[in-house]
Order: structure tokens, then sequence, then C-alpha cells
């Protein structure tokens, strides 16, 4: 009985053993290249690149600006919505699968229902109005 605790524990640790030496050879390449970038490329500091550079124009005031919060409420707002999709796509394949229609259909019209009292409520909230 303890050789077969010991063969199931070698398995399932020799297949983390497999992912463990995976990410270490990613790390390694990563630092190889990085390493490689380091070492071809020529350095030659002057006053003009150490100068902070945005969108071809030189930079005037201080760095310090003030940004609105409505714009990050709209990428919110986005990203809210780019994973609805991203769930209604397997919703869409288990609703294909015989047996599931009628307790998907549900499940999803539920999920639909929190979306839209979400939307709902940033309207209420005036988020979707630009001015």
């Amino acid at each position: 009985m303890t050789t077969y605790r010991t063969d199931v524990a070698a398995s399932y640790f020799e297949s983390y053993s497999v992912v463990g030496l995976l990410a270490v050879v990613g790390v390694l390449f990563v630092a190889v290249a990085f390493g490689a970038s380091r070492l071809l490329r020529p350095v030659v500091p002057t006053p003009e690149k150490l100068l902070t550079y945005e969108c071809g124009v030189d930079p005037v005031g201080e760095g310090w600006a003030h940004t609105q919060v409505r714009y990050y409420v709209y990428a919110f707002l986005y990203v809210i919505f780019a994973v609805d999709s991203i769930f209604l796509f397997p919703w869409a394949t288990v609703f294909a699968a015989p047996g599931y229609g009628a307790a998907t259909l549900v499940e999803m019209f539920i999920f639909l229902g929190f979306l839209a009292v979400g939307l709902l409520y940033a309207y209420k909230k005036g988020v979707l109005t630009w001015a």
C-alpha cells in the first residue's frame, strides 16, 4: 500500500516539476534576451535624450495634470461588457447541447439582468452622458 501512495505522489509531483521547469526556462529566456539587449545597444546619453518627451511636444509646466474620472468610468464599463461577451460564447456552446437548454437560458437571463441593472445604475448616475 505504501508503494502505491509513493507512486501516486511521485507522478503528482512529476507533473508539477514539468511546469516548474517550463517556468524556469521562460524566465531564463527573458533574462538572456534582456541581457543581450543591454550588451548590444549603443549607450550615448545626451541632454536631449534624457528630456521628457510626449507626442512630439516639449514639456511645459509641471508634471502633474488633472485627469477626469469619467474616462476611467468609461474604461471600466467597457471592461464589464467585454467580460460579458467572454461569458456569452461558452454559454452559447452549452445552450446548444441537448438537455441544457432551459437551465442555461434562465441562467443567462439572470446574468444579463444583473448587467442591465448595472447599466441602468450607470445611466441614472449620469455616467453615460458626455458633458
